[in-house]
């Protein structure tokens, strides 16, 4: 491979360690994927913030790299949704030791790194980050939601690869970052009337459970969708990309919404239909007493904080699990940018008055919940529901529409 000036000089050691070692790990990435080229990113999104999901190793690796005083990120690069809200820490009720103090040191490893401390799931939200051009982002909802709707050109990174992405400022020119490879190669035609964001999250979670063995998909399903309205909320483009990001979907595209590159490479038609979406639904019911109400994965939007406002005006619900009434707590979870929005607004104010808790910096899926008393989750999100089940966690956990989810919550 040929290198640049500067990226020799990174290589060399010139630069400090850190960038040494992420230099290292680029070429090594690049050597993987068969190419020689590196390529210059605009920004960085960094996953791996929690103790759930990074451990005691990560916390040790981030010591080890700012140690070395140019240990600094090359372009602007923001990070993940942490493992709790700092600020409302014993109303969460986590029961793991030192884990306040864990996450709060990872947080400020990465701040001394230079990274925007947003602690967020949904960079692409946030007022002043970049969210088009090539980048390095890892967190599955982000990657789809930017390659998709917002002109991002980036893999699905690793933390650690988008690390050495960030604290360079290059990439391996690969993958998704060509354009062949961002063609759809499935077409999914969609039948019935979806509405609530809840029903494209479900749409989005089925595409990728349909995957075959025979499909040949390198970097995985890149759906065309057809048969969807003209005109989508955010919320309902956002369900969508999280929960199709599930099963590897690095972007979608929407018919009379996408410019869609030619040719197709279709490899397959699927077509989802009401009975389909009738039947998910009824497998993804309660089927036992709900124990906790999430709202909010990926972080909730303005206009999420708005709808779940409006079914609480006027109701009273609780946070608490002890809570004399019986009713399951229900903790909503947006980002610190959102949560200032809403307040402002007066939409947090209606939210916390009902008694639900409003939680910012932190996602359902990276929480280490009391498994004492945190036996069934409800959510209106599939995302969710994929990690909630499957990852660290392992709990049970149903899926509903919000209206549905706060009936719940309200009694």
């Amino acid at each position: 491979m040929e290198l640049n000036q500067e990226q020799s000089a990174m290589l060399a050691g010139e630069h400090g360690l850190a960038k040494q070692m992420a230099m290292r790990l680029l070429l090594d990435m690049a050597a993987a994927a068969g190419v020689s080229e590196l390529i210059p990113i605009r920004s960085a999104h960094l996953s791996g913030v929690s103790p759930l999901t990074g451990g005691f190793g990560l916390r040790h690796f981030l010591a080890n790299l700012v140690e070395d005083p140019l240990a600094k990120v090359a372009v602007p690069t923001t990070l993940n949704a942490a493992g709790c809200d700092a600020a409302q820490f014993e109303l969460m009720r986590i029961k793991v030791p030192g884990f306040l103090d864990h996450s709060q040191e990872i947080v400020a490893l990465y701040e001394q790194l230079g990274v925007q401390p947003t602690q967020s799931c949904i960079p692409y939200e946030w007022e002043g980050v970049v969210t088009s051009g090539t980048a390095a982002w890892s967190e599955s909802n982000a990657i789809c939601f930017g390659n998709s709707y917002s002109g991002l050109q980036t893999n699905r990174e690793s933390g650690l690869s988008a690390l050495a992405c960030a604290l360079t400022g290059y990439t391996p020119r690969y993958g998704l970052l060509e354009e062949d490879a961002r063609r759809p190669n499935l077409e999914v035609i969609v039948t019935c009337k979806l509405d609530d964001p809840t029903d494209f999250s479900l749409l989005g979670d089925w595409i990728g459970k349909q995957r075959q063995p025979d499909w040949r998909m390198s970097f995985g399903p890149i759906p065309l969708i057809r048969g969807l309205p003209n005109e989508l909320s955010h919320e309902q483009r956002k369900a969508l990309t999280a929960a199709a990001a599930n099963y590897g979907s690095p972007m979608v595209y929407l018919e009379g919404l996408s410019d869609i590159p030619e040719p197709l490479l279709l490899q397959a038609t699927l077509r989802f239909s009401e009975e389909d979406l009738r039947r998910r639904y009824e497998e993804l019911r309660p089927q036992s007493p709900v124990s906790l109400i999430t709202i909010g994965c990926p972080q909730a939007s303005v206009g999420e904080i708005r709808a779940v406002a409006e079914l609480l005006k006027g109701k009273q619900v609780t946070a608490d699990p002890d809570d004399e009434s019986g009713l399951p707590p229900l903790w909503i979870f947006t980002s610190s940018a959102n949560k200032r929005i809403a307040e402002q607004i007066g939409l947090a104010q209606i939210i916390t008055q009902s008694g639900a808790l409003l939680l910012e910096n932190t996602c359902p899926e990276v929480v280490p919940y009391d498994r004492v008393w945190v036996k069934h989750i409800l959510t209106n999100s599939m995302k969710a529901e994929h990690y909630l089940k499957s990852g660290l966690n392992k709990i049970p956990t149903s899926v509903m529409r919000l209206s549905e989810c706060i009936s719940i919550a309200t009694g």
